[in-house]
This record gives C-alpha cells, structure tokens and sequence, in this order.
C-alpha cells in the first residue's frame, strides 16, 4: 500500500468513528427526539445556553488556541469564537450569537432581566468543569475535538427523520417558529447557525482527520470526540429536565 493510500484510508476510519460517536450520542439524548420541545424546555434552552455560549468561547476554546501551534488552526479558532461573543457579521448581522440568543428568548415572551441574571444549572456548571479538563488539559488536537464535535449535529446527515434531512438546528428553527408563531427573522439563530457551524465543525473534521496520523493519535481523538459528546448530553438533558421542573 502507499503511502498516500494509507494516509486516505486512516483519514477516512478516522471520519467513520467520528460520525459513529456522533450518530449514537444523538440516538441517546433526550433534547434529539421528536417530542423533545415544550415551551418550557425552550426557556431553559435560552437561560442555559446564552450563558455556555459565552463561556465556551471566551474561555474553553480560547484555551484550545493557545495550546495549539498552528498559526493558522489557532486564528481559524480565534474568528470563529469572534463572531460568537463579539460579533459575527458574516452570518448574525453584526450581532454575537449570544445577544440573537437573548433577543430570541425576548422574542417568546421572556424577561431580558432574568435571561441576562440567570445562572448556571448544577448539569451546565458539571459540564463547564467536565470540559476545562477535556479541552485545556489535553493534546491541543484532542481539545480541538472538544470545540466542534456537538456541531456537527447541525449538519445535515445525522440521527433520524428530519435531524438527519435538516440538521439539528434546522428542525429545530421549524418547531420554535410553529410552537410560538415566529418569523424567519425571528428565528435566525437557529438559522446562522446552521450555517456557521457547518463552517466551524469541518474545520475540526478536516484537521483532525489530516493530522491524526501524522500525531500517531487516530484512536484517541475518536475517543475524545466520544467522551466530549458524553458530557454535551448530560448538558442537554440538563436543559430538558430543567424546563420540565418549570412545569
């Protein structure tokens, strides 16, 4: 076999075991199934997830950044954690993801004064910490496993039904606009990130998969993306089981 050969077939079991963690972590995770919205669970959505916007890209991935010494890797990461807490112009109209999060959960009904005040649930904070070690204690390629992996959801292809025709977010953004009668501007969260994270997730398959041989880590970034996916379930059911104690 040559040596280019060899490269394409390690490149292509290392995209199959990432999709493979992908695909189960959707089929077991309560915030994928069908009858996963209620008005409720949309609500913590908003108090929970504005709040892990911010902290994953002011501080987790920043942290994978620094770790990582490709020059260009390291500013891919920087941009892309940019237009998330600073502003994204190319896809949020000059607005973070963050603040179109916020206005979101305005838009149905929601104080801005308790979005904004609102804390992290024990499940967000166990995540929070769950991370720090899995993304900042780690192989800088591993870490950047732990920035893209929960992404990759949003990509059309995984899970079942319309998930997998849609992507995550792409079902999503239909169920939010049919439960509380929104717009598609209203809804363009779910919308710009459909688009970015296509972006920002194969920037994280395509350089783990070219580089993990090179780093001889083939089987451990597959673990890595397997092991990150299982603390974004806990943070997800999280979000599920704290808008059902609203109820």
């Amino acid at each position: 076999m040559t040596l280019k050969r060899k490269k394409a077939l390690v490149k292509k079991n290392v995209i199959e075991g990432l999709d493979n963690a992908v695909n189960a972590f959707i089929s077991r995770t309560l915030i994928f199934q069908d009858d996963a919205w209620t008005k409720n669970r949309c609500r913590a959505f908003v108090l929970q997830h504005r709040q892990n916007t911010r902290h994953r890209n002011s501080v987790l991935k920043l942290k994978v950044a620094t770790n990582c010494p490709i020059w260009d890797i390291k500013l891919d990461i920087i941009d892309a954690c940019s237009r998330e807490i600073i502003a994204d112009h190319e896809y949020g109209g000059g607005k973070p993801h963050w603040q179109i999060l916020e206005d979101l959960g305005v838009q149905i009904g929601m104080d801005r004064g308790e979005i904004q005040n609102a804390k992290p649930s024990n499940a967000t904070q166990l995540s929070w910490d769950a991370w720090s070690g899995l993304m900042t204690n780690s192989h800088w390629l591993l870490g950047l496993i732990g920035n893209t992996c929960s992404e990759r959801v949003n990509v059309p292809g995984y899970g079942e039904g319309n998930n997998k025709k849609l992507g995550w977010f792409g079902n999503v953004r239909g169920v939010w606009q049919e439960m509380w009668n929104l717009s598609d501007d209203d809804v363009g969260f779910f919308k710009l990130h459909t688009e970015a994270d296509l972006e920002h997730s194969e920037l994280g398959w395509r350089n783990v998969a070219n580089y993990a041989e090179d780093l001889n880590l083939e089987d451990e970034v597959v673990e890595a993306c397997r092991r990150n996916l299982v603390v974004w379930e806990n943070y997800f059911n999280g979000i599920c089981h704290l808008g059902d104690s609203f109820d």
